[in-house]
């Protein structure tokens, strides 16, 4: 063999091994936080997943995530946060401000919480309606809210979470997510919390949600939800997004595109066993009759409750003959007084559906609004409005325009329960 070839074959053997050492080096210093961005890819198969598990207890120092749950696990439609706090409640691992850093980039203190109040056998969303005496239920209660959302709310728009979360914060609202949703539009197929902190799941199929493929797989099951999170519920067949009932001092107000979601029932028959399950009177209100104006027909996107007798809305002048007259109408049998908010309409060809503009789709929580603000003038006016009508509350603003662009705005995204 010539010293040449020998040279060639040395060369080539380190060459080699530099790209071995430099694969190893890159897998050994593989951080958790990437790690746990693959285990929350869905397109990967269960025992790819697998492999990342075992990636990451080579990457942990204190703690290990146990055979067993390596071997049964399943990702389902889990988030990043959700699968952490599961591997944290699973293992038995604390999730110190550290290894949610070293997970997450961030420290997560509402995890923390979770993960103690679970240890402590407390379930935050147990129904709680079996428990209290008559003398407990009061119709104008709503301290100790908690507000929810979908964990896909931080994947796909971490920004305006992180923005919403720390204005909650701020004020020391409790917060968290849902594990097992589709979607981020959590009003809409979560339970509908009664008066007397009952849980009703109403049937989740709308209409506006056929005919496309893609928005067809986004609707959440919503028995798997409840079952995933806790929840202890009622189930009703009555077709009914979360977004069309607002509840306010034995009063619930829904739009009029109820009865096209449910034509197998009589409307008398229909508006009786709302009454019946939400424990209310039944207050129904005029929506668009084009689906093309307003997809959902939601009351949310229409008008919000001040008190029983009155109601805060989007402006009556310039809507339809027919718009205008209903709601004069529901005013004048329900002796309600409304009192008018700019609304304007997003012109935008690349955002059809788009929620830019409806103020009143605003957050409730405790004594805290958070409204959305679009950079006009309107926004002032509103704010002024509504410092106006809720005296007692303070008032925070958000810019919420990327979500908004997709059709909903903030009460759309969250779920409000009283604990």
């Amino acid at each position: 063999m010539t010293i040449e070839s020998i040279i060639g074959i040395t060369s080539g053997l380190i060459a080699i091994g530099g790209a071995i050492i430099g694969a190893y080096q890159h897998y050994k210093k593989q951080p958790l936080t990437e790690l746990l961005n693959q285990l929350a890819d869905r397109n990967l198969s269960r025992e790819q997943h697998q492999k990342i598990l075992r990636k990451m207890n080579r990457r942990m120092e204190k703690y290990s995530i146990k055979d067993e749950y390596i071997q049964n696990f399943v990702l389902n439609d889990r988030g990043k946060e959700t699968l952490f706090a599961d591997i944290c409640e699973s293992n038995n691992i604390e999730p110190t401000e550290e290894i949610c850093k070293k997970f997450l980039n961030t420290d997560m203190k509402k995890i923390r919480a979770d993960y103690y109040n679970k240890r402590n056998n407390v379930n935050i969303l147990e129904n709680k309606s079996l428990e209290k005496s008559q003398s407990d239920k009061s119709f104008s209660s709503k301290k100790g809210q908690t507000v929810y959302m979908s964990e896909l709310l931080m994947d796909k728009f971490p920004t305006t979470c992180k923005n919403l979360i720390s204005i909650l914060e701020k004020h020391n609202v409790n917060y968290s997510f849902i594990k097992g949703t589709k979607d981020i539009w959590c009003r809409d197929y979560m339970p509908i919390q009664t008066e007397s902190d009952k849980f009703i799941q109403f049937k989740y199929d709308p209409s506006y949600l056929k005919g496309k493929k893609e928005w067809e797989d986004s609707r959440s099951d919503v028995r798997e939800v409840c079952r995933l999170n806790g929840i202890k519920a009622t189930f009703s067949d009555i077709n009914l997004d979360g977004g069309n009932v607002l509840i306010c001092e034995g009063r619930a107000i829904l739009s009029d595109r109820i009865f096209s979601e449910n034509p197998n029932y009589e409307k008398e028959t229909l508006v009786n066993q709302l009454s019946e399950l939400l424990e209310c009177e039944i207050i129904i209100i005029p929506a668009l009759k084009s689906k093309y104006e307003d997809l959902t027909g939601h009351a949310d996107g229409m008008v919000r409750f001040v008190n029983r007798d009155t109601i805060i809305g989007n402006q009556r002048a310039g809507d339809y003959k027919y718009m205008q007259e209903g709601m004069q109408k529901v005013l004048e049998t329900f002796n309600l007084t409304y009192i008018d908010i700019p609304y304007f309409q997003d012109k935008d060809p690349k955002h059809p559906y788009s929620a830019i503009g409806i103020y009143v789709n605003y957050l409730e929580v405790n004594d805290l609004i958070v409204l959305p603000v679009f950079g006009r003038d309107e926004d002032k006016q509103v704010a002024e409005i509504l410092h106006k009508t809720f005296p007692n509350k303070q008032i925070e603003t958000i810019n919420y325009d990327e979500i908004a662009k997709e059709g909903g705005l903030l009460n759309c995204t969250t779920w409000v329960v009283r604990n």
